[in-house]
């Protein structure tokens, strides 16, 4: 029986806004307080991740050893820095305000899952509030307020545990390897957005270079391929 949609579940950072930039300027400002250069393959690495699992590959990738103490203290470090960045301007990812607002207007479940800690992701949603004048999620789970992480489907699962749906109608948009594996794995399908880094073909996940053009019949077209093998579908990444 063909699926139909009930709700879209959406990461943040680097899938609704360009924040993962903030990140990855925090990290390398670590790395150089720690005496180092992170390169750009760890940074890649970090991408979608946790703070602890990106403080490991930080410090692998700068050869350090560090108490659980001393990354406690980096991760809380580069999260204080990253919530200073975000004071400022804070660019949309191409199509994705006007992908929330016809998710919003058709009355569709609505989630936002993010591994950002809950305290700086409030500062991202104040912002998307602002810019759209109106709240697009009806659910918002954060990084600290699940019992695994993403690449785990907890995350997901929890949402759409809050949001009253099932697996099969949902649609979670993605850009991280470990999101995608997450929401691929809570039994959604996936459309991923891929920028800074490379993500297979998978069965279940449709792929975009962005989100422009991208409204309620091209998720319709996401959860109806959901079972086949994917196939990058829209434009071609440049």
């Amino acid at each position: 029986m063909p699926r139909t949609l009930a709700a879209v579940l959406f990461d943040m950072d680097g899938t609704l806004v360009e924040t993962e930039e903030y990140w990855g300027e925090a990290m390398f400002e670590l790395a150089a307080r720690l005496g180092g250069r992170m390169s750009a393959e760890a940074r890649a690495r970090t991408v979608g991740t946790s703070m602890r699992t990106s403080m490991r590959v930080l410090h692998d990738d700068l050869g350090l050893v560090r108490t659980e103490e001393e990354l406690l203290a980096d991760a809380r470090w580069v999260e204080n820095r990253t919530g200073e960045l975000l004071a400022g301007s804070i660019p949309w990812r191409p199509g994705a305000a006007d992908l929330l607002r016809a998710v919003h207007a058709a009355g569709l479940g609505s989630a936002l899952v993010t591994t950002t800690p809950r305290r700086i992701a409030d500062i991202v949603l104040r912002r998307i509030r602002a810019d759209l004048g109106l709240d697009p999620f009806a659910v918002t789970v954060c990084g600290d307020e699940v019992p695994a992480r993403k690449p785990d489907p907890a995350p997901y699962l929890q949402a759409m545990a809050a949001l009253g749906v099932e697996p099969g109608g949902c649609v979670v948009i993605e850009d991280s390897a470990v999101g995608i594996a997450s929401g691929l794995a809570s039994g959604a399908a996936v459309l991923g957005v891929p920028t800074l880094q490379a993500v297979e073909p998978a069965e279940g996940l449709v792929l975009r270079a962005d989100l422009a053009g991208v409204g309620l019949p091209e998720l319709r077209e996401v959860l109806a391929s959901a079972r086949s093998s994917a196939v990058p579908a829209g434009r071609p990444s440049p």
